[in-house]
Order: structure tokens, then sequence, then C-alpha cells
């Protein structure tokens, strides 16, 4: 993208148009990309964007949107650089110290309401919140349940918070390393989706997780398979589920029979796992007896 020009011996800015600016940032990155951080910079939308677009942008904002579209090329992933990302129709906060939260995580959510929303006032814990899309998405759609929210992270602990206050979700944090925190208190349900992609996987490398915090990535055990964190979280569930409570955990496109496994190994009932968008089994959980 060009930043500027020559002109009577001073060095001249070009003003450049919206549409223009969506042109020449199109030919460094996707089309899509390149329209939403137009309109980010801009503080426009699409709408503007077709409608108006001689609309200049200044001098800070061309610059601001060159240096952008240079991180996304280089592979960071949009959702950092916009500062926020879709989840269940809401938009939340992100930031380099949490996840980017994927559409399937919002089977998890289904299944979680589908289990509490015939309870008058069901408790239910997230463990390893990150950004707190779970724990606020739950608490917006069972305004009644009592939510309890679990982060080890105290800079993920941060951007839960500013999650819950944007959309007004009354949850309760509490900063620690998934049990500990919660002493002897028991729940309705556990819901979490914690770190399952084995050290070493080649799929950190790709796709932007490289920008990811690899902690909430991989339980990074050397030579192991990812299940780390499952097995800590299905074998400390008993102690703190009400009879009849259930546990439901998102995990791997290839570790749904290993975590069923587990959750039969600790006594659950009515143990199963469920379909993502893709037709993957990517949540496993149990009903405690």
């Amino acid at each position: 993208m060009q930043k500027a020009s020559e002109g009577s011996g001073e060095r001249q800015r070009v003003l450049t148009g919206i549409g223009e600016a969506w042109r020449l940032a199109s030919q460094s990155v996707d089309r899509l990309d390149a329209r939403l951080l137009v309109e980010y910079v801009a503080d426009c939308t699409h709408a503007d964007l077709i409608a108006h677009p001689e609309r200049a942008l200044s001098a800070v904002q061309f610059d601001r949107l060159v240096a952008l579209v240079r991180r996304r090329a280089a592979g960071e992933p949009l959702a950092y650089l916009l500062g926020s990302a879709e989840f269940y129709g809401r938009r939340f906060l992100v930031s380099p110290a949490v996840l980017i939260p994927r559409p399937d995580t919002e089977r998890l959510v289904d299944l979680a309401i589908e289990r509490m929303e015939f309870l008058p006032r069901p408790r239910i814990v997230d463990l390893g919140t990150g950004s707190g899309v779970v724990a606020v998405t739950l608490k917006c759609l069972c305004p009644k349940a009592l939510i309890t929210a679990v982060e080890l992270s105290q800079s993920a602990l941060e951007v839960a918070r500013l999650n819950a206050e944007r959309h007004a979700a009354a949850v309760r944090f509490l900063a620690g390393n998934w049990y500990s925190p919660l002493a002897v208190e028991c729940f309705d349900l556990i819901v979490a989706n914690p770190p399952y992609v084995a050290e070493g996987d080649p799929h950190l490398l790709q796709d932007g997780l490289p920008f990811e915090p690899q902690t909430a990535l991989t339980d990074a055990v050397a030579g192991g398979d990812g299940l780390a964190c499952i097995r800590v979280i299905v074998g400390g569930a008993a102690r703190h589920l009400y009879r009849d409570g259930w546990l439901l955990v998102e995990h791997g496109y290839n570790q749904a029979a290993a975590v069923r496994k587990l959750l039969h190994q600790e006594g659950f009932a009515e143990v199963a796992s469920w379909h993502d968008l893709s037709g993957i089994e990517r949540v496993s959980g149990g009903r405690w007896r």
C-alpha cells in the first residue's frame, strides 16, 4: 500500500478514499479482511464503504491501516487486530492473552442450556474461562443461573471481566487452576474448554495459532496425548457436582473415545459425545450419579 508521494521538494500526503484503501489493502490480504480493517480504521460501516467510497482517510488512519494490513499479511489473526470476535451472536473483546472464540464451542453452550434451562436456579462453573465467552453467554441465555468462571491467567481474567461488563452479565470470576479456588463448592453443571492439543502437534504452527496463547492450546506435556488437563477435570468433577449434575468438556477432533473412557472410569452415567457444526465429535460428557 502506497503511503505518500514526493512533490515540490516535500513529502506530500496522498489522501486516500476508503474505497481506494479497500482496493489497495485487498492486494495484500483477503478482500473480506481488507474490508473489515478499513471499516475498523475509518470507523465506518459496510454501507458507508459502498455508498461513499470517496470519503477520505486521515493520514493517521491511513498509516494505521498500512500497519494492520502488514500484520494480517504476516498471519496475525484478524480478531486480534480488530480487538473483538463474534460468538453466539454477540461480540466479545479479545486480546493475545486469550484464545479467539470458535463457532465449534457454541455446541458446548447449546448442550449446557439444554440441561439447565428447566432448573429454577442452576449453579454452573466454567473452568478455564479464557475470554469468558462461554460463561457470559450462558448467563445471557439463562439469566437465573448462578455462574462462576475460573481462570489461571490474570491477563485473561481481565478480558473476561470486561466482557461480562460489556454484556451486563453477573458472573463471579475466580483466579486459580481448575478446581483449586472452589474449595468444597458443588454445581449442577461443569463446563470446560481446556487445552487439548498435544505438544508438538503441527496444527499449532498453522492458521494463526502461533499468535494465540500456547498455554490455552496445549497441555505442554512432552510426548503426551493432549488429555492431561481433561484428566484433571474429569477426575475432580465428582467432588464438585450435585447428584445428577452434568460435566461437559470440549476436546479435540480425535479424542472423543478417550474422553468417554475417562468418564466411564470415573463412574459417570449417560456418557455420550456430540458433534459440532462440521460433524466432528467435539463435546463429551456425562451425568454424575
